[in-house]
C-alpha cells in the first residue's frame, strides 16, 4: 500500500472568485454540488428550484443567502456570474438560453445529458459560442480519483500501449421520476458516464456496437435497461462498457454484491480498480508495470470520494477558464462528441450493427 505521492487524485483549486447561482434542489445539488463547493471555498450567492420551499430548505442547510422564486429570476440576478444547473434535460435548454441572454452571466455549468437530442446539444454549443459565453457540461466521472490517477499512469506510458479496457457496473440506479416520460434510459443517463470517461482516457473511438434489453425491475416503459457497448479506437484499443442495472434479485435477505469495476491492460502493464459509488467508499486503483514497478502491484490511496469531491474539479475547471481565458476542460464542444457517441449507441441498438462515428454529424 502507498499514498498517492506522485499522483494528483484531486485537483488543486486555482480560482474561486466567481459567484455561483444554483438551480435545482434535488440530491445531486444538495448532496454533491453544494457539499463540494463548501469544501473548496466557492461562493454560492443564490439558489432556486421548481419548488421554492425545497430551495429554501437546501439554502438553510448550506447557508445560501438568497432564495429566488424561480430559476429564471435567479438567472436574472445581477450578482450571479456562473449559473449551475441541476435540472431535467427537457427543461435545461430553455434555462441555458435564458442565461446566454443575460449580460452579467459569464458561464454556465449544465448537467448531462445536455439535451434530449444531439441536434439540440449542437444548437446549444453554437449559441453559446455566438454569445461569447462558456458552456460546460458536468461530466464528473473524469474527476473521479481513480480515473485521474489512471489517466496520469497512461500518459506517463507506464502501461505501454493500451490494448483492452473494461468498465463493469453491477448496480441499481435511482432513476429520477422525470425519466419515465422519456424514451431513453440507461445509455443516455448512466452509460454516458462510462462512454465519456473512455473518451477521456483513449480519445475518440472509430465505432460502437451496443446491445440492450429491458430491466425486469424497472416498471416504466424503456428500451435500454441493461446495456453492453463495445468500442474500437484508432490506436487498436478495444473497450467494453457494461451497465447491469438489474444486478440480480435484491429482495430482503438477498446479500448484495453491487459494484463498479474497471481494468486496463497494456503491453507493459495492467491497472485495475473500483469506483466508490454505489458503496460510499473511495474509488481504488492498483497497477503493475514492467517499466516502473518491476512487475509488482502498487496501490496509491486517497481519502476523497467520487461523490462529492469530484464536483470540486468540475466547478474549478470552469472558474479557472473564466479567470485565465483558457478553454474549459469540460467544454460543450467536447461534450457534443460524447453525445454523438451516445446517439451512435442508440442507432446501433436499433440497427443491430456497429456504427462508425463518422456517420454521426457533429
Amino acid at each position: 500500500m502507498a499514498d498517492a505521492k506522485g499522483f494528483s487524485p484531486d485537483v488543486t483549486v486555482r480560482e474561486r472568485s466567481f459567484t455561483i447561482g444554483c438551480v435545482g434542489a434535488g440530491m445531486i445539488m444538495a448532496e454533491c454540488h453544494l457539499a463540494a463547493y463548501q469544501l473548496a471555498g466557492f461562493t454560492v450567492g443564490a439558489i432556486a428550484s421548481r419548488t421554492k420551499a425545497n430551495a429554501a430548505a437546501v439554502a438553510e442547510r448550506w447557508s445560501i443567502p438568497v432564495v429566488h422564486e424561480t430559476p429564471e429570476a435567479l438567472i436574472e440576478d445581477g450578482s450571479i456570474a456562473i449559473v449551475d444547473l441541476a435540472y431535467p434535460p427537457d427543461q435545461q435548454p430553455a434555462l441555458i438560453r435564458h442565461a446566454l441572454r443575460q449580460p452579467h452571466i459569464r458561464a454556465i455549468l449544465a448537467q448531462k445529458p445536455l439535451a434530449l437530442s444531439l441536434a439540440e446539444a449542437k444548437a446549444l454549443r453554437d449559441e453559446a459560442a455566438a454569445a461569447g459565453k462558456i458552456l460546460s457540461v458536468n461530466q464528473n466521472m473524469r474527476y473521479d480519483q481513480s480515473m485521474r490517477v489512471l489517466k496520469e499512469i497512461l500518459d506517463r506510458g507506464e502501461l505501454g500501449a493500451p490494448v483492452i479496457a473494461t468498465i463493469e457496473m453491477r448496480a441499481i440506479p435511482h432513476w429520477q421520476g422525470f425519466l419515465e416520460d422519456y424514451d431513453r434510459l440507461t445509455l443516455s443517463n448512466m452509460s454516458v458516464h462510462h462512454l465519456d470517461v473512455l473518451r477521456f482516457l483513449f480519445g475518440d473511438p472509430d465505432d460502437i456496437f451496443t446491445a440492450a434489453r429491458q430491466d425486469p425491475r424497472t416498471t416504466f416503459d424503456h428500451q435500454d435497461g441493461i446495456v453492453i457497448s463495445t468500442l474500437r479506437f484508432p490506436t487498436g484499443v478495444i473497450a467494453l462498457s457494461m451497465e447491469d442495472v438489474w444486478s440480480g434479485p435484491r429482495e430482503e435477505g438477498f446479500e448484495s454484491d453491487i459494484y463498479i469495476k474497471w481494468r486496463v491492460e497494456g503491453t507493459e502493464g495492467v491497472a485495475q480498480g473500483t469506483i466508490g459509488w454505489p458503496n460510499g467508499q473511495p474509488s481504488t486503483l492498483t497497477y503493475a508495470s514492467k517499466r516502473t514497478t518491476n512487475g509488482q502491484w502498487v496501490t496509491p490511496t486517497w481519502e476523497t470520494h467520487w461523490f462529492p469531491h469530484a464536483f470540486v474539479g468540475v466547478m474549478e475547471q470552469l472558474q479557472y477558464a473564466l479567470a485565465s481565458g483558457e478553454p474549459p476542460a469540460l467544454s460543450v464542444a467536447d461534450n457534443v462528441k460524447t453525445m454523438a457517441l451516445v446517439e451512435a449507441g442508440y442507432r446501433s441498438i436499433g440497427e443491430k450493427r456497429a456504427i462508425p462515428l463518422s456517420e454521426i454529424a457533429i
